[in-house]
Order: C-alpha cells, then sequence, then structure tokens
C-alpha cells in the first residue's frame, strides 16, 4: 500500500510541475476547476445526495460559484487584491467555524448533518482553494508560490506521520480521525518551522523586506489549516459513514481525499502572503 502511494504521489507532483511549466494562467484555471469538479462529485456523496442527476447539478452549481469568482475577480488579468482578499478572509472566517465543529464533534453534527448544510460546508471547502490557487498564478513566480504551498503542506503531513509513528501517543481528535495524534501534529509544525527558516534564506531580493518572522507565521499558519482542512473532510466522511471519498486515486482514495489539506491551507496561505507584504 505504502509502495502505491508513493507511486501515485509520484506521478501526481510531475504531473503538477509539467501543468505549471506549460500552461497558461486561464488553463490551469481551468484544470483546477476540472480538480474542483471531481472533489465536488466526490462530496455531493458525502452531502447526501445518491441520484446521479442531483450529484451532477450539485457540480454544476460549484462550477458555476468557481465561474463567478473568475469573472468577478478578474482573474486573468492581474486581479486586484481589493476583488479577492474579501473572499479569502471569509473563507479564513469558515475555517474558525470549522475548527469549533471539528473540536465538538459529534455533538456539532445536529448543527450541519442535514443536507443543505452539507451542501454548503462543500461550497466553502473547495471554491475558496480554487480562487487562493488561481490568485496565486497571477503573482509574479505565481507558480513558484504555488509549489512552495504544497510543500507546506507536504512537511506537514510527512512530519506528522514520521513522528506520530515514533512517538504518537496522545490523540487528536479522537472522534475524528483516531489515528492523528498530538505528537504528528508538532512533529508536522516543526518540520514547517524548519522549512520556513530554508524559505527565507531562498527569498528573491524583490520580496527581501519580508523578514523571518512573517515566513514563519504564513508557513505555520499555512500547515495548521492544512490540518484543520484534513480534520474538516474527515469529520464529514465519518459522519457520511465512509472511508475514503472515492476510489480514482490508488493508495490515496479519491481526489477530495488528496485535496482536503491543501483546500485549508490555499486561502490561509494566499492571505498570509497578502498581508505580510508580499
Amino acid at each position: 500500500m505504502l509502495r502505491q502511494r508513493v507511486i501515485t504521489a509520484l506521478v501526481m507532483a510531475g504531473l503538477f510541475l509539467a501543468a505549471l511549466a506549460l500552461l497558461s494562467l486561464p488553463l490551469l484555471a481551468l484544470l483546477f476547476a476540472l480538480l474542483i469538479a471531481l472533489g465536488a462529485w466526490e462530496w455531493s456523496r458525502l452531502a447526501g445526495f445518491n441520484a446521479v442527476p442531483a450529484r451532477a447539478l450539485y457540480v454544476a452549481v460549484i462550477v458555476a460559484a468557481l465561474g463567478a469568482l473568475y469573472l468577478y475577480c478578474r482573474l486573468w488579468d492581474a486581479p486586484q487584491r481589493e476583488w479577492v482578499q474579501p473572499f479569502l478572509g471569509l473563507a479564513c472566517l469558515w475555517w474558525c467555524f470549522a475548527l469549533l465543529w471539528v473540536k465538538s464533534y459529534p455533538g456539532s453534527a445536529l448543527m450541519w448533518r442535514g443536507v443543505p448544510m452539507r451542501s454548503l460546508m462543500g461550497l466553502l471547502v473547495l471554491a475558496p482553494a480554487w480562487l487562493a490557487a488561481v490568485y496565486l498564478l497571477s503573482f509574479p513566480r505565481g507558480g513558484i508560490l504555488l509549489v512552495v504551498m504544497v510543500l507546506v503542506v507536504a512537511a506537514a503531513d510527512i512530519g506528522a506521520y514520521f513522528a506520530g509513528v515514533t512517538f504518537g501517543r496522545h490523540q487528536l481528535a479522537a472522534a475524528v480521525s483516531p489515528k492523528k495524534t498530538w505528537e504528528g501534529f508538532w512533529g508536522g509544525i516543526a518540520a514547517c518551522a524548519a522549512l520556513a527558516v530554508l524559505l527565507h534564506y531562498l527569498l528573491p531580493d524583490q520580496v527581501s523586506h519580508v523578514g523571518l518572522p512573517s515566513v514563519a507565521a504564513v508557513t505555520i499558519s499555512t500547515a495548521l489549516a492544512s490540518v484543520l482542512g484534513d480534520l474538516t473532510v474527515s469529520m464529514v466522511k465519518r459522519e457520511s459513514g465512509v472511508k475514503d471519498s472515492g476510489t480514482l486515486l490508488p493508495g490515496h482514495g479519491g481526489v477530495l481525499d488528496r485535496l482536503d489539506s491543501l483546500c485549508g491551507a490555499a486561502p490561509v496561505f494566499a492571505l498570509g502572503l497578502l498581508l505580510a507584504g508580499w
């Protein structure tokens, strides 16, 4: 299983880097929208839709929301931060609510287990992540910024895995994801703190005014958000009685199982860059 997961991860990483190198911003926005649409298809089942027409309609609503964001924020043409930042701020506010629900699960399920609320949760998880990713690509060296965000999420995940396997004793969120531990959590944060030092050292001259505290704050807050994204999707899957969101990716489950951490991280990372003065 581990070998299969590694092979799938390497293939996905290669395709991701190739897309960043070869595709224009509009095509990348379309490609990312396709990934979000696949995630929305999987989320529709978690939301409680069983009939294919209902699930397809849910995907159409999510895609329409992406299109509205693309047009409103003028994402194809160096969008102004004033158009995008409010949406990123609202997304971060939503993740604060998600944290409260994760902490109080299963009691919190009384507030969101209905189909309408779970449907709205899917929109709030998926759409801001797409907006943040496409917005990052509009920056100078936007592709590198997106790679950095993925590296932060990967560092948090890998650090948590090895620290959890080696030292894990105390459960982080027993009702949501019993295998996650506080020791693993802190291992992931430590890995991201080390990565922040390296990233600060590698900053280009154009952003040399961004200090190590700002780089560390953005990196660690992104790592925290990635953990929350993972836990939030795990919470909804547990409430829906499923282990994986799908079967598309060998060894990984569904698309949503790979997007969950990134969905939490992306808006926090993008907003953090703006606040840090990038």
